[in-house]
């Protein structure tokens, strides 16, 4: 795990605060690859547990394997924060996306969900060239878009997109958008372990209260493996997420949030057949190439061969 030099929420010096785009890229991709795991585990186990059960064992197994993980390497020092308003802030947002988005899915169809859902990058980069200031310019703004054409291509959303279940999912992106720019603020004077423990802390009891709608006990083992993997998978995911906004500009690594789609698709197919379609296909090497084309780009950025204003 890395981490920050000095303690877990000391205020880091400007020459430690750089932009490191390629990298923060990496972890994005490597916490969609556990996102999408944990999506399937979680479609597998809300066909038998109630979702609020899942939500509950995914996010409380993630806070043990979490504390299990940070506390021999950062102590108590780690729960010390500046910034515990922003925290449960942050929280209640997360816990209102992830609702909100739970009765999109109840209301409209999974496509027409997802494609707004996909556009939480926009927004992201909205918040960040609003609130934080950052300098996004035309190069990242086509790439978001490119890659949200991408996601169009793939879900080719219709009529049924306004309706009632469309602004719950709206709702889910641009709080999902404004969250992920509202941490790379908070990367400022927390620590990338602080940000994740303080995340699950205050989500396991918020989501607690959703065991007022049923709780099933464990049908088998396997099922149990299942709860466990979801929690982990989710731990590490979140960690990589956190740490991608932690170290470079929201609106550098949040367009590769979509290749969670991709990876959805893969395991889509292996897992329960779906076969993929002409415009699945079709939009997802979108998606792909524009990510791509911007981890080009970033590292040249990184090596000096293009100017920083230019980003």
């Amino acid at each position: 795990m890395t981490t920050a030099a000095g303690p877990a929420n000391a205020e880091r010096p400007a020459d430690t605060q750089r932009d490191r785009a390629p990298l923060g890229i990496a972890y994005m991709l490597g916490a969609t690859v556990m996102f999408a795991v944990a999506s399937a585990l979680s479609k597998w186990l809300v066909a038998i547990y109630p979702f609020g059960e899942v939500l509950v064992v995914r996010t409380s197994i993630s806070l043990i394997a979490i504390l299990a993980f940070v506390l021999p390497s950062t102590g108590l020092a780690v729960f010390h924060t500046r910034r515990l308003g922003a925290h449960v802030t942050r929280s209640i947002g997360q816990s209102a996306a992830q609702t909100c988005i739970i009765i999109a899915l109840s209301l409209m169809p999974l496509a027409d969900a997802l494609a707004i859902n996909f556009s939480a990058p926009l927004f992201t980069t909205l918040a960040a060239a609003l609130i934080l200031r950052e300098r996004v310019g035309t190069f990242r703004w086509l790439t978001v878009l490119t890659g949200f054409a991408g996601v169009l291509i793939v879900t080719k959303p219709g009529a049924a997109t306004y309706s009632v279940g469309a602004l719950f999912a709206l709702a889910n992106a641009v709080l999902y958008g404004s969250i992920s720019a509202a941490v790379r603020s908070m990367a400022k004077t927390e620590s990338a372990e602080t940000l994740l423990i303080y995340q699950h802390l205050l989500l396991t009891p918020i989501f607690a209260c959703l065991l007022v709608f049923g709780v099933r006990w464990p049908q088998s083992g396997f099922d149990v493996w299942l709860m466990i993997g979801i929690g982990l998978t989710n731990a590490l995911g979140q960690y990589w997420w956190t740490c991608a906004l932690h170290i470079a500009p929201a609106s550098a690594v949040m367009p590769f949030y979509y290749f969670m789609l991709v990876w959805s698709i893969a395991l889509g197919f292996f897992v329960w057949g779906d076969v993929p379609t002409a415009s699945l296909l079709i939009g997802s090497a979108v998606v792909v190439g524009s990510g791509l084309v911007l981890l080009w780009y970033e590292q040249r950025r990184a090596a000096g061969h293009i100017q920083p204003k230019a980003a």
